[in-house]
């Protein structure tokens, strides 16, 4: 069954579709056809009936509420005179302004997208390295899968014994600092190669004061969002439905407030939206149904036995399965990874008693790299497809590798210091 998923992969065909259609020819292979019945009972059983999946459309309208705002552009470009002047400056303001992106929308298309338009041309023209500049905005376009609201934790959460908001703060940690991670190593660039992220010219019109007059004012709308967000969350006011249709309504409140909203938009945030939910949900069924063969026709039972019997100490086990996460992150999205890799992982990971939260934003951590490693690495394409044709696609490939290694950095912190992930859930849930 794995054979025919790669197989299929590399033939070119949709993800969702090579999942199921190696589920159905699994099942007709092992000659247990029958179990495609019970495969449809899953469906309408873990997917139809799971309220907490209603989280992820809503999330994906309210970032395309957000898009429409403008609030980002006016942002970006507030930073970018404020930092002026200093070596790497406007490459900064990228990683700032994709850290909020990241809490505010947590869609990685978009962010990529919406930072790629915004500041891609400008930092070539003010003489930054394409490697350098299509490197940042790729990776810090990723950080919205792990800084919440996240739609890949949202997923996480209902296939794991773990709730949305143990989630949401468990990963709030590492995303941030994964994030100030690429700040620093931003720093170092300019100073060490100041050709690569050269200092942009200030404006001398504007006064700093003003400018952080205006940064504060545009900063206030976003800030409230992430509060109403995260704050009712995590305060158990509202379940992940509920806040997320608050952060619909916030960002919907955006829109009109700063005289943007038109019908001509909102019909297109509507369609959009139905998109991308279909194309995930269309995932997460062909997935159901890969795993639903595969576990009742003994795969799973057969992995689960293999890597037990490899007698292996704890630590040597969690970076084997780490690893398998990041080859796999090569050929295969987020989605499917999570859906293939959780039932057959977290049985063994509380078998041998380790923390399944630490485990999971662990893991979480791990599948940044899913977006940025050849040669599906989504964010490759998303950035190939708004970039110049004066940016290769060898120089994206090469820019990205640094910040991999810095994603791995950051995975080695989370393991070596487990309170990064628990301190904050245990404030607010009592772990």
């Amino acid at each position: 069954m794995f054979g025919l998923l790669l197989l299929g992969l590399f033939m070119g065909h949709p993800l969702a579709f090579v999942l199921g259609g190696a589920a159905v020819i699994g099942a007709f292979a092992a000659g247990k056809p029958m179990v495609l019945g019970i495969v449809v009972n899953r469906v309408f059983g873990d997917v139809l009936d799971n309220y907490t999946l209603i989280a992820i459309p809503l999330f994906i309208l309210m970032a395309r509420f957000l898009s429409d705002s403008g609030v980002t552009d006016k942002m970006f470009e507030t930073l970018r005179l404020l930092l002026a002047g200093l070596p790497g400056g406007m490459a900064l303001a990228v990683v700032f302004i994709s850290i909020l992106l990241a809490a505010t929308t947590g869609i990685i298309g978009a962010s990529i997208t919406v930072m790629g338009f915004m500041a891609l041309r400008p930092m070539l023209q003010y003489g930054y390295s394409p490697t350098m500049a299509s490197g940042l905005i790729a990776a810090s376009g990723c950080l919205g899968i792990l800084i919440p609201p996240s739609i890949m934790l949202i997923l996480m959460a209902s296939y794991s014994p773990l709730s949305v908001g143990e989630l949401f703060a468990g990963s709030m940690i590492p995303g941030v600092l994964l994030g100030l991670l690429y700040a620093v190593w931003v720093i170092l660039v300019a100073l060490v190669r100041p050709d690569m992220a050269p200092p942009v010219p200030a404006d001398d019109k504007i006064g700093r004061g003003a400018l952080f007059r205006m940064l504060l004012l545009e900063a206030v709308p976003p800030l409230l969002l992430i509060l109403g967000i995260l704050g009712s969350l995590l305060a158990g006011i509202a379940t992940a439905t509920e806040a997320s249709a608050i952060g619909v309504f916030l960002a919907l409140g955006i829109v009109v407030a700063r005289r943007k909203f038109e019908l001509k938009t909102f019909y297109s945030a509507l369609i959009e939206t139905a998109r991308t939910s279909a194309m995930i949900l269309f995932i997460v069924i062909g997935a159901t149904a890969f795993t639903g063969v595969f576990n009742i026709t003994g795969g799973l039972r057969a992995t689960q036995e293999i890597i037990r019997a490899l007698d292996m100490e704890p630590w040597m086990l969690m970076a084997m399965l780490l690893f398998i996460v990041f080859l796999l992150g090569a050929f295969l999205d987020w989605t499917g990874i999570v859906l293939l890799s959780f039932p057959i992982f977290l049985p063994i990971v509380q078998e041998l008693n380790i923390d399944l939260l630490w485990f999971v934003v662990l893991m979480a951590v791990v599948l940044q790299t899913s977006f940025l490693t050849p040669p599906f690495g989504y964010a490759l394409f998303y950035l190939r497809a708004i970039a110049p044709p004066s940016v290769r696609t060898a120089q994206i490939i090469v820019g990205v590798l640094p910040f991999i290694g810095l994603i791995l950095l950051m995975c080695l912190a989370v393991a070596m210091f487990p309170q990064l992930v628990t301190w904050l859930p245990g404030q607010f849930y009592g772990r």
